[in-house]
């Protein structure tokens, strides 16, 4: 039986990851500006999967090729910076939504979520240091991994909520064309600076 102290840790542990900026929470708050909440709820499924899962794969030793293979890092760095740069500049070219917006302006779907968070930077560093400090050793350690992924389930997704949600407000509070265009480009730019949390 695990203590109540390690669980209330792994708890604020996980808010703190899970509820602080970064790239999924910006991006979140932009969906729930140009789409609502409810078109929103894939992308947050989605992430809450996507970082469940890598939680899994870092357990099960992903975190190890790593340290032993650091090219294989740095080419993740890359691409995670450039897919970054990518969705930072589709939310920052975006206006105000509409009846008449092309098809291409959608939401993020729930397999895009979640296949983000293994080119995520903060989603990898939460894996790693959740793994790292609170898996138990020896007949305990799956066990433990899966109340880590649990706790960020559990914990996670109404925090990453909270950031949609915050989003659906400001798209309420938009009233102009300009408005919409300066949101969204302020976005953008805090989307394309969640690429200090891979270089530094």
């Amino acid at each position: 039986m695990m203590e109540v102290s390690f669980l209330v840790t792994l708890a604020v542990f996980a808010a703190t990851m899970t509820g602080t900026p970064g790239p999924n929470n910006m991006m979140l708050t932009a969906s729930g500006a140009n789409f609502g909440y409810r078109r929103t709820v894939p992308h947050l499924v989605g992430i809450t999967l996507g970082v469940a899962s890598l939680i899994a794969v870092v357990a099960a030793g992903l975190g190890v090729v790593f340290k032993t293979y650091p090219m294989v890092q740095e080419g993740m760095k890359l691409v995670a910076s450039g897919y970054l740069l990518y969705l930072a500049w589709r939310i920052a070219s975006a206006g105000a939504p509409s009846e008449s917006a092309p098809a291409e302006r959608r939401p993020m779907t729930l397999m895009e979520g979640a296949l983000f968070q293994y080119v995520n930077p903060k989603a990898w560093a939460m894996s790693v240091s959740a793994v790292g400090t609170f898996t138990l050793s020896g007949g305990d350690y799956w066990w433990s991994a899966l109340v880590i992924v649990m706790a960020f389930v559990v914990v996670g997704f109404p925090l990453t909520s909270l950031w949609a949600g915050f989003g659906v407000w400001v798209g309420k509070a938009l009233s102009t064309e300009r408005s919409w265009v300066v949101f969204n480009r302020i976005m953008g730019v805090l989307t394309a600076s969640c690429l200090l949390f891979i270089w530094m």
